[in-house]
C-alpha cells in the first residue's frame, strides 16, 4: 500500500529537510509542501470534493505553520476530514503538548530534529488509522477487498480463563478449512498459549520484528511458522519480559505486513490491554470480546468496553461480544450481556464443553477436536456468522471446497458443514444456541452484587426451569389452601350449630320436644354428624343444645374427634299457656 503524505510547513528550510527525509521512506508518496494553514484546508477541501480516496492518508503539520495555530489547524482537519491521519512535528514533545495534540485529534507527534525511525513509525501508524476509518466510512463493499489487505479480527478476553485463545484458534482453523489463507497472531505478549494449543516449538516470535523498521516479505516469512494445518503462526515471545519490546507502532507495522499476505488475520490480544493489543483492536475490521455468563466476567467485559471507549480505541457498538460456556439454565443470558455492555452480542453462543475440550487441550492438538463436538460446531458456526467461512452455494461446489479446505487443515473434509448448517438454522429463526432468553431484567440490576443476585433472574425465564420451580412450590401451595379450607369448614360448623340450636329452642318453647328436634335438624346438611338435645329447661326457659362434628376437608368423609357445641334458649310458652287455662 502506498502512503500519500501532504506536508504543511511554513519554513522553507524545514520543508526541504522534511521532503528529503520523506523521500527515503519506503512505500511513501509525498506531495509538494503547502506553506500555510489556509492553503492546506483549501487543498484538502478540493481533494475531498472529488472523492474520499483522493485525500492523502497522512498530513504532517509543522508547529510553526501559520496563520492559524498548529493545534487549531489539527482540530479543524480532524473535524472536517476525519479520514486523514495528522502528525504534529514539534521541538517540544513533552507530555503537556502530547496530551493537547491528542485532544485536538492528532494521531502522533514527531520530535525535532526528525529521525528516520520515529518519522516512519508515526507515518505508518497514522496511515493505518486513516485506512481503517475509510474502510468504515466507505461500507457496502467486500470487507476483504477494502482496506490495506485481508480482514483483521481481534479477539480479546474480558478476563482470564474465559476461552479467548480457544476461540481465536478455532476461528482460524474454520477459516483455513474453508480454503482461506489465514494468519494467527499471538499478541498476548506475556502469557500467550497458542504454541501450546497447537503443539508448536519455534524460536521466532513477534518480538523479533520489534527492531525492524521495514518488514520485508522475506523477514516476515522467517518469523511466521507454517503449521501443519496450513495456518501461518506468529507467536508470542517465550520470555515474557520481551513483550515490552512490541509497541503499538510495531503492532501496526506487523499487522499491515500480514494483511498484505493473508486473507484473514486473527489476533489473540489476551486479557491485558497493552499498547500493541490496543492497536490491533483499533484497526480491526471485527473486534471480538469473549466473556462467560457470570457476574464477574460480565462486569469485566463492561470495564473493558468502557476502557476502549475512554482511550478512543473502539466504540461499544462496534464491538461484538461472544458468550462462551453458555447454558440454557444460566441466569445471565446473551440478551442481558448485550444490555449490560452496550455491545452487539453474536447470535451464536458457545456451549459449555469441558470434557470434550480437555483431551485436545492437554495433548496440544486443538486441530484434532472432534467434529461432532458442540463447542467446535458452535465456534465454526460463529466463523460463518462473522464471514470468515463462506456458505456452500447450490450445486455442492462449496461442499467440495470445504472438503478440500478440511484436508488442508488436517481434519475431515466436511467438518465445517455442521457449523454452517447450524448457522443457517439460526438465521432462519431457530436460535438453538441461545435458547429462550426472555425479556431481560432492569438494566440497573444487570451487574448487581451477589446479595441481590435474585434480580438477575429474567422475568420470562426458560420454560423448563419455570416448570421445575413451579413443581417445587406446588406442595406448599396445596398445604396452604388445605389449611385455609379447613378453617372455613370450622367456622361454618360453628355457624350451623348456633343457628340450629336457636331454631330448635324457639320451636320447642312453642310446641314441645318433637318440634324442637325437627326445627334444629332441618337446616343441618346431611354431611355433618349432629347430636340434638331438646330436654327442655328449668321452668320458664326452654333450652336446646346442638353438637356438630367438624369434618376433615371433605364433609361426610371423616370427622375430627372433637365437636362444636351450640346452645340456645327461649321463653317456655307451653308453661305460660297451661297456667292461663
Amino acid at each position: 500500500m502506498t502512503i500519500r503524505i501532504l506536508p504543511a510547513v511554513g519554513d522553507p528550510d524545514a520543508a526541504r529537510s522534511l521532503s528529503g527525509l520523506l523521500g527515503q521512506l519506503p512505500g511513501v508518496e509525498p506531495t509538494a509542501p503547502v506553506g500555510d494553514s489556509t492553503l492546506l484546508l483549501d487543498t484538502l477541501a478540493s481533494l475531498a470534493a472529488a472523492s474520499l480516496e483522493e485525500l492523502p492518508e497522512v498530513v504532517l503539520v509543522h508547529e510553526r505553520i501559520g496563520p492559524a495555530p498548529a493545534l487549531e489547524l489539527i482540530r479543524e482537519i480532524a473535524l472536517r476530514f476525519p479520514a486523514v491521519g495528522v502528525v504534529l512535528i514539534t521541538a517540544d514533545a513533552g507530555p503537556a503538548l502530547y496530551s493537547a495534540a491528542m485532544d485536538a485529534g492528532a494521531r502522533g507527534i514527531a520530535g525535532i530534529p526528525l529521525s528516520y525511525d520515529e518519522l516512519a513509525a508515526r507515518v505508518q501508524g497514522a496511515a493505518q488509522w486513516a485506512t481503517g476509518v475509510r474502510r468504515h466510512l466507505g461500507g457496502g463493499g467486500d470487507p476483504l477487498a477494502a482496506g490495506p489487505g485481508g480482514k483483521l479480527v481481534a479477539v480479546a478476553g474480558a478476563k482470564g480463563g474465559v476461552g479467548t485463545t480457544v476461540t481465536a484458534v478455532q476461528l482460524a482453523l474454520a477459516a483455513r478449512a474453508a480454503g482461506r489463507k489465514v494468519a494467527l497472531v499471538d499478541m498476548d505478549l506475556q502469557s500467550g498459549d497458542i504454541a501450546s494449543y497447537l503443539d508448536v516449538q519455534f524460536r521466532r516470535s513477534i518480538a523479533d520484528l520489534a527492531q525492524i523498521s521495514d518488514i520485508s516479505p522475506r523477514v516476515l516469512q522467517d518469523a511466521v511458522f507454517t503449521h501443519q494445518t496450513g495456518l501461518g503462526l506468529l507467536l508470542a515471545p517465550g520470555e515474557g519480559e520481551r513483550g515490552e519490546e512490541v509497541t503499538d507502532g510495531t503492532a501496526r507495522q506487523v499487522i499491515g505486513a500480514l494483511r498484505s499476505r493473508f486473507e484473514i488475520v486473527i489476533v489473540d490480544c489476551g486479557t491485558q490491554m497493552t499498547s500493541a493489543g490496543a492497536a490491533a483492536v483499533e484497526t480491526a475490521d471485527i473486534a471480538l470480546l469473549v466473556t462467560t455468563p457470570d457476574v464477574v466476567a460480565v462486569r469485566a467485559a463492561k470495564r473493558m468496553v468502557r476502557l476502549w471507549d475512554r482511550l478512543q480505541i473502539r466504540k461499544a457498538e462496534e464491538t461484538v461480544t461472544v458468550v462462551n460456556r453458555h447454558t440454557r439454565s444460566a441466569e445471565i443470558q446473551p440478551q442481558l450481556v448485550q444490555r449490560a455492555t452496550g455491545t452487539t452480542v453474536a447470535r451464536t453462543a458457545i456451549p459449555a464443553g469441558f470434557k470434550e475440550l480437555q483431551p485436545a487441550v492437554d495433548s496440544g492438538r486443538m486441530q484434532d477436536l472432534d467434529a461432532k463436538s458442540a463447542v467446535k460446531q458452535a465456534l465454526w458456526g460463529l466463523a460463518g456468522e462473522l464471514g470468515l467461512v463462506e456458505a456452500a452455494p447450490p450445486g455442492g461446489g462449496g461442499r467440495r471446497a470445504a472438503h478440500r479446505g478440511g484436508h488442508a487443515a488436517g481434519g475431515g473434509g466436511e467438518r465445517a458443514l455442521p457449523g454452517l448448517r447450524r448457522r443457517h438454522a439460526i438465521e432462519a429463526g431457530g436460535d438453538a444456541a441461545q435458547g429462550s432468553v426472555g425479556d431481560g431484567t432492569d438494566a440497573l440490576n444487570e451487574l448487581a452484587p451477589p446479595s441481590t443476585k435474585g434480580f438477575l433472574r429474567k422475568r420470562g425465564g426458560d420454560r423448563g426451569q419455570v416448570t421445575v420451580e413451579f413443581l417445587g412450590v406446588l406442595p406448599l401451595v396445596l398445604i396452604v389452601l388445605a389449611v385455609v379450607w379447613q378453617l372455613v369448614l370450622v367456622g361454618y360448623t360453628y355457624s350451623l350449630a348456633g343457628n340450629s340450636a336457636d331454631k330448635g329452642a324457639r320451636a320447642g318453647a312453642a310446641k314441645g320436644a318433637g318440634a324442637c328436634q325437627d326445627a334444629a335438624s332441618k337446616d343441618i346438611p346431611g354431611s355433618w354428624s349432629a347430636d340434638i338435645d331438646c330436654a327442655g329447661g328449668d321452668g320458664s326457659v326452654y333450652k336446646a343444645t346442638v353438637e356438630l362434628h367438624v369434618p376433615i376437608l371433605f364433609p361426610g368423609a371423616a370427622d375430627f374427634p372433637w365437636t362444636v357445641t351450640g346452645t340456645a334458649g327461649a321463653a317456655d310458652e307451653t308453661d305460660l299457656a297451661g297456667g292461663g287455662g
